[in-house]
């Protein structure tokens, strides 16, 4: 009986064994398949394949930046001259820098040998080459599309990100925060306050014009401001267009909306002349009795807005937005 008893052990022992390998042999093929596996994603460009999980990224679109740092995406190369410096991407020296849209060093990619580059924003002007330096990456773009709603251009940029990395929940939350936010800022905003949209740079003001201006121009479509004062001809460039402190005092706004330029790069780097926004314009004599000054009803921009400008920027800004309004009533 006990000889019996022994004999089943072991070969219970045996096929438990030969289970386990099986099971441990689907896990590695699983594994393997899920290592070369790729999938099909729409960008600005049409339908990419790529590949789930991309092995070696590569970043050049800034509006990407705080999200792949976020979610902890390792990066091979990137634009890492263009990020602020609280991202994990600029003291890591792993990671290759491929400079700025000024004074890039593109032939870095091939050193990174990338699956997937995430390009646009500064790096737009350089996809061909980037695709003929790493002729077996994807080369993805998701930039805002002109003529497309500005704030839902961020979350598809946000929901694809999400799709290629398999953080879902993660980008759902993201739009999820923005979301909250431009309900907040809608809700204190006072639809009879004219609104101005300005940009500050090495001590001058220019104009962002409602819709069309860079970085700033999206927010009064966003939140249906009422703009002080509209021109027929206006540029995107990232220093606004020519405005008089006497255009600006005669155009009477009771909020500002303001990005301070300048205020993304260290002292030493910004040119000649710079000077806070705050101190621009808050101690100008000329905007003294402006509603926007005289109610303190400016929001400004977070500091790292110039090298950001991605859905968590406007997230905050909102909010700040939000704050400072509520404060008021």
């Amino acid at each position: 009986m006990v000889s019996s008893r022994l004999r089943f052990s072991a070969l219970a022992g045996v096929v438990a064994l030969a289970l386990a390998g099986c099971g441990q042999a689907a896990a590695d093929t699983s594994a393997e398949g899920d290592a070369g596996s790729t999938i099909d994603i729409e960008d600005n460009n049409g339908t990419q394949t790529v590949a789930s999980p991309p092995s070696s990224v590569v970043a050049t679109d800034n509006r990407t930046f705080e999200t792949l740092d976020t979610w902890g995406i390792e990066l091979s190369a990137g634009a890492v001259s263009l990020m602020s410096e609280d991202l994990s991407y600029t003291k890591d020296d792993s990671v290759l820098d491929l400079g700025s849209h000024r004074e890039p060093d593109l032939e870095k990619i091939v050193e990174a040998k990338p699956d997937l580059v995430i390009n646009g924003q500064r790096f737009a002007q350089f996809h061909d080459e980037l695709a003929k330096l790493a002729p077996d990456a994807t080369v993805l773009e998701l930039d805002p599309r002109d003529g497309e709603d500005f704030g839902s251009e961020l979350k598809r940029q946000t929901t694809t990100l999400g799709e290629v990395f398999g953080k879902q929940d993660e980008a759902k939350k993201i739009i999820d925060d923005y979301d909250a936010s431009v309900k907040r800022a809608k809700a204190a905003y006072d639809s009879s306050d004219t609104a101005m949209g300005l940009i500050t740079s090495a001590g001058d003001i220019g104009y962002s014009a409602p819709s069309t201006g860079r970085t700033v121009g999206p927010v009064f479509d966003i939140l249906g401001l009422s703009p002080a004062l509209e021109v027929e001809e206006s540029s995107e460039g990232d220093k606004g267009d020519d405005i008089s402190v006497e255009a600006i005092a005669e155009s009477d706004p009771d909020l500002m909306v303001v990005l301070d330029r300048d205020a993304s790069f260290a002292p030493e780097e910004r040119d000649e002349g710079s000077a806070p926004a705050a101190e621009v314009l808050e101690d100008s004599e000329a905007l003294k009795d402006v509603p926007a000054i005289k109610d303190d009803k400016i929001v400004y921009f977070p500091q790292d807005t110039y090298l950001n400008e991605g859905i968590q920027t406007y997230t905050e800004f909102f909010n700040d937005f939000a704050d400072k309004l509520e404060a008021q009533k």
